[in-house]
């Protein structure tokens, strides 16, 4: 897998195990499937390491069981979030979380996402010339990854991924990006990543509108688009990663002892019911 190499976004939501996102219970009960339009990773890039490290070690190991290590691994050992210290090559990348989204082509998604308006940050190849991976910016400025679909033979063995243990491991369970041209965007990536659109029905101020859910080549949703309305409204561009914590309540505690800015309730995304998530905004990000 990519990872550490560069990097995501400052907003993250912490939640409970065990409770899933209506829109999307089926990818996470089942969370490490090799797939065009999956996302089973993403990094960011941080220019103070040893702090930030420190910080996701706290609010991420909770629980009896923690999902998480103080490396940040999972507790499978398998790297699902990667924070790496930013260097010069990093200079000019978005202080974001990136999620590495696979897809069938590489060099073709990164062709289609220029012709489209976005943007290539980064672009690893082959001595042949074959694409590896890629950094790009959306038509908003949200950065994320390209790679090829993962081989079976990459992911670990995770057992039984029906039990009730596959659900208590750490992953990125969802992840959504909330824009003001939310249907510029749904088109953007159902292009780049041959993702297939599933319309949410929402509601603000007596008003119904339509957000996204973006479904991989299997059918079920990887990923959702949002329009900056409404209980998402004033959220910043980016993509926000959603992650599993064994103690909720405890990680809040520690948000809040290590003087994070503000978090916030927030209920389900993409419609669902609501749940008990919450916002983490990282200071330098708000000034």
């Amino acid at each position: 897998m990519f990872t550490v190499d560069c990097e995501a976004s400052p907003l993250i939501n912490i939640s409970p195990t065990n409770q899933h996102h209506a829109n999307q219970v089926d990818t996470v009960k089942v969370p490490f499937i090799p797939r065009v339009g999956g996302v089973l990773s993403a990094d960011i890039a941080v220019p103070e390491h040893e702090r930030e490290m420190r910080f996701y070690s706290l609010v991420l190991c909770t629980g009896e069981n923690p999902l998480w290590r103080e490396d940040l691994m999972n507790n499978r050992g398998m790297p699902i979030i990667g924070l790496g210290a930013r260097s010069a090559e990093h200079a000019d990348l978005p202080l974001q979380w990136m999620p590495h989204i696979q897809v069938a082509n590489v060099a073709a998604s990164v062709e289609r996402a220029l012709e489209l308006g976005g943007s290539e940050l980064m672009h690893a190849k082959c001595d042949d010339g074959t694409s590896q991976w890629a950094v790009l910016l959306d038509l908003n400025g949200a950065a994320f990854g390209l790679i090829p679909v993962a081989s079976a033979e990459a992911i670990p063995p995770t057992g039984d991924v029906a039990s009730r243990e596959a659900e208590s491991v750490g992953c990125i369970s969802w992840l959504d990006l909330t824009v003001s041209d939310a249907s510029a965007t749904r088109d953007f990536y159902r292009q780049v990543v041959d993702w297939s659109v599933q319309d949410v029905e929402m509601e603000d101020a007596s008003e119904r509108y339509a957000d996204y859910n973006m479904l991989g080549a299997d059918g079920n949703p990887a990923a959702g688009v949002c329009h900056a309305r409404g209980m998402n409204l004033g959220l910043p561009r980016g993509w926000m990663i959603y992650l599993p914590v064994g103690d909720l309540a405890e990680s809040l505690r520690r948000v809040q002892r290590e003087g994070v800015r503000s978090s916030r309730r927030y209920g389900g995304p993409m419609g669902s019911t609501p749940m008990r998530l919450f916002r983490i905004r990282w200071g330098r990000a708000w000034r």
